[in-house]
Formats: C-alpha cells, structure tokens, sequence
C-alpha cells in the first residue's frame, strides 16, 4: 500500500511539473523547448554543475552540451562561471529569468505541504522527515 501511495504521489507532482513545462513552453521565437526545459530542470536539481558534469550525467557529447548550455545562456536562462574550485572550469547558475518562470511551481508545491503537514503532531513529523532523510540518501547511493 505505501508503494502505490508513493507511486500516486510521484505521478501527481509529475503531472504538475509537466503542466508547468507546457505552460512555459510556447510556441514563439525565442521559447524554451521541451528538451531546453528539461535541462534547465536537470541543472536546477544537479546544483550548478560543470559542462562536463551535465553531459555526463544527461548521456551526451560534452559539446552536445555545450551546445545546449549556449542556447541557454543566449535565451538568458543561465550563465557559466568561473569555478571556485578549478580556475579552469565553468560552473552551469541558473539566473533571476530561471527563477522567476520556474520557482513559482516550487514555492506552490512547498506551500502545499506545509499546509498538508500543519495535522500532523510534532512527533510525526519528525518521524516523517526521517523517514525522507534517509529514502532520499539511499535514491542518492542508487
């Protein structure tokens, strides 16, 4: 039973997250496409990782990559900068123009639960966000 909830779950907050991609979407010179969407999602949840990073992680050419990271940044969704680690590399930040289409969703969805967890005892809660913690490291080591 708490497989298929966790299951009902995830389909509900993919559909919202599809909704808001089409939403964004538009037909139009200049719009984000499904895929441009898709990988601004995938650097937001990778925290500004480098070129290199992204393509790995994604399954394409570093310059596959490159080239979606300049069509990005000319759309002025995100900028590369230097890393403070290696002077060599360039580190993917999301800008204000990312935030402004895209955090409205996440601000909705974090509003939503707290508002869903104001039944809950402390102790559930607690209980609850252990239970998160330690799900979210093992999909970490997955």
């Amino acid at each position: 039973m708490i497989e298929e909830l966790l299951l009902d779950i995830t389909n509900k907050v993919n559909l919202k997250f599809y909704r808001r991609i089409f939403s964004v979407v538009k037909e139009r010179e200049g719009s984000l496409t499904a895929m441009e969407v898709f990988s601004l999602e995938v650097i937001h949840a990778m925290g500004e990782p480098t070129i290199s990073e992204f393509a790995e992680f994604i399954g394409i050419s570093r310059p596959g990559a490159s080239y979606k990271v300049a069509s990005l940044m000319q759309k002025g969704y995100i900028i590369k900068e230097v890393s403070a680690d290696d002077k060599r590399e360039f580190r993917l930040r999301l800008t204000d123009k990312y935030h402004d289409y895209f955090g409205m969703y996440e601000d909705g969805l974090k509003e939503s639960v707290r508002d869903k967890l104001s039944i809950l005892s402390a102790a559930e809660k607690e209980h609850l966000e252990q239970y998160l913690t330690q799900l979210s490291r093992d999909l970490d080591e997955e």
